[in-house]
């Protein structure tokens, strides 16, 4: 029987007259990796803010862990208290950084956890047994990727192989169902790129369910489960990563895969 933990389905997005995504659906089993691939401006950005509610979509549903994110066939609109929720419960790790500069690597891990953890009814009285939790975890996280020994590290002070390292911890700290990157390499040079390919690899391992637009073919054929080929906001082809790779039944995937070999 399968796991379904992501469902998407007829999702839509406009920006203006431009229609960005134009139905997309698909769904993903808990453990699995789904690689995105695709040309700028395919709409894979859009979807993930989308699936992770940076984004409102204008039509369609998403599911996550059991959970509707979004269904534009019910009225009701989200509180602000219940969308930030929904973006804490799906973890994404951006193409830059996007940790707080005057906050030190640990502060960053433990950031939204600890706004999640205000909300809670025993906070008040369990305050200090909380925050000691929170900041326990957040030092696993950081020794997971690496990073014990940069705990008090700001940004500045750290490399962008090892900033991209906790943002990862970041996305992790709160327990998201899926955990979504998005070209997670962009901003390194090849040495630091490795960096993160390797600790993706090991959530990989680990059976984190995962999605991940990247235009790092042989990772993707390594890592993944699925893969999708995005082209003007619709999913133009799809498969293991032996029928995209080995396989494409398109020109145009054809085409674009051979842009990326020697």
């Amino acid at each position: 029987m399968s796991d379904i933990i992501l469902k998407v389905d007829g999702l839509h997005k406009r920006f203006g007259k431009t229609e960005v995504l134009k139905g997309i659906s698909f769904d993903l089993e808990k453990g699995q990796v789904l690689s995105i691939i695709g040309s700028s401006g395919s709409g894979k950005t859009t979807l993930l803010r989308c699936i992770t509610s940076l984004e409102t979509a204008d039509e369609g549903r998403i599911e996550v862990d059991g959970n509707v994110i979004f269904d534009s066939a019910s009225p009701v609109r989200d509180s602000k208290r219940e969308t930030r929720r929904k973006q804490l419960s799906t973890g994404l790790v951006f193409q830059s950084f996007n940790l707080f500069p005057q906050y030190t690597a640990l502060q960053n891990v433990e950031l939204a956890v600890r706004l999640l953890a205000k909300e809670r009814p025993d906070y008040k009285q369990n305050k200090k047994a909380i925050k000691a939790e929170i900041e326990k975890n957040a030092m696993e996280l950081l020794r997971s990727v690496g990073l014990e020994d940069k705990a008090g590290n700001y940004p500045c002070e750290l490399s962008g192989g090892q900033q991209q390292r906790v943002s990862i911890a970041r996305a992790l700290a709160p327990h998201p169902a899926v955990l979504f990157f998005d070209e997670p390499t962009s901003a390194l040079d090849p040495l630091l790129t490795g960096e993160i390919l390797k600790v993706i690899k090991q959530l990989a391992a680990g059976k984190m369910t995962m999605v991940i637009v990247t235009h790092e073919m042989s990772f993707a054929r390594e890592v993944s489960d699925k893969v999708v080929y995005m082209q003007h906001g619709v999913i133009a082809e799809q498969g293991t990563p032996e029928e995209l790779f080995d396989n494409p039944k398109s020109p145009e995937v054809r085409a674009f895969l051979n842009k990326f070999e020697d």
